[in-house]
């Protein structure tokens, strides 16, 4: 290993899909994992990525955490949102004295990463496509959509154009942006209502078709946009999703059509459930609901804004977690009365 080896911390859906790319271009990349039959399958037989888009077996190298060794300047984080701390502070003593961090994660993770590393070497980024980590070394890659990076100061920086490089290897229409909270919150708005379709067991579209639950994802897409507007930022629509709509004193046609059109994005793709439905059915696991929407209720009420259909959807997640309710139309329609 080198100070120029990439070194992708999280090597699951995200985090393998985009090394395994970069690895096949020639990058020389290192994919980390807590999960060691993982990191066994990968040096082995290398990674494979299947699915619509692309199938591919690529050689990789893969380590644990504890076997890597060295500094790096380039630094991809891709874990869960809620282990964005620990996984940081793990990381730190292998970053360079000039490197930076970029969050390839769901979430405002960009904020736990700058106070513990400094937002100068934090680099924001937002990721939609469609990826599972199916078992040890096997990864769905489900359908291509957009990807953006930027300075979370707006800067564009020798370093976020490096990045963007990068990125650009694997989505080729990845986006160079100076608004990267734009993104972020866009796709807070977007993630709550995959939250909400995974309170059953019908698919991503399916829930987003129905009509009886418009209202829940309504309530949960207008929350989002007040939180955003409250902190200044101009969240930015892609996939579907459309930010305006859910805007205060946006018409409800507005927010219609758009449920619809993100109902219709995701009826396009191999992956059919959200990766919280496959957290909570699948791998029986808790999710991202405290690190990516929880925390839009905390910063609701240090605003003013009551988000009441939020904190619903948080109960209803750890409910399910936590074995009280089953994933089913009937807990959906717990989110028709906040």
């Amino acid at each position: 290993m080198t100070e120029n080896t990439i070194l992708i911390w999280g090597a699951g859906a995200i985090g393998g899909t985009l090394g395994a790319y970069l690895a096949r271009a020639g990058e020389d990349v290192l994919l980390v994992d807590i999960v060691e039959p993982h990191v066994q399958a990968m040096n082995r037989d290398g990674l494979l990525i299947e699915g619509p888009v692309e199938t591919f077996r690529q050689s990789v190298k893969a380590a644990t955490p504890d076997e890597v060794t060295g500094q790096f300047k380039r630094i991809i984080l891709a874990v869960k949102a809620h282990h964005t701390r620990e996984a940081v502070r793990a990381l730190k003593p292998h970053l360079a004295g000039d490197g930076t961090v970029l969050s390839a994660q769901n979430g405002l993770n960009e904020i736990v990463i700058a106070e513990e590393i400094g937002a100068e070497r934090t680099i924001g980024c937002f990721v939609n496509f469609g990826a599972d980590w199916l078992e040890p070394g096997r990864i769905l890659f489900g359908n291509r959509a957009a990807v953006a990076v930027g300075g979370i100061d707006g800067k564009v920086t020798d370093a976020v154009r490096d990045y963007h490089r990068l990125l650009s290897i694997f989505e080729p229409k990845a986006v160079l942006t100076d608004n990267i909270w734009g993104y972020l919150w866009g796709k807070l708005g977007y993630g709550s209502l995959l939250f909400a379709t995974a309170l059953t067991n019908a698919s991503m579209s399916e829930n987003l078709a129905s009509e009886r639950h418009f209202p829940v994802y309504h309530r949960l897409g207008q929350e989002v946009m007040a939180v955003a507007k409250a902190r200044g930022v101009k969240p930015l629509g892609f996939n579907g999703f459309d930010p305006d709509a859910f805007m205060p004193g946006a018409d409800e046609a507005a927010a219609r059509r758009s449920v619809a059109d993100m109902a219709e994005f995701n009826r396009h793709t191999a992956k059919t459930h959200s990766g919280i439905w496959r957290d909570l059915a699948v791998r029986k696991r808790k999710t991202e609901v405290d690190a990516q929407i929880a925390i839009i209720a905390d910063l609701g009420h240090d605003a003013g804004i009551p988000t009441p259909s939020i904190r619903k959807l948080v109960s209803l997640i750890h409910d399910i977690e936590d074995g009280r309710r089953e994933q089913s139309w009937s807990t959906l329609d717990e989110m028709l009365t906040p």
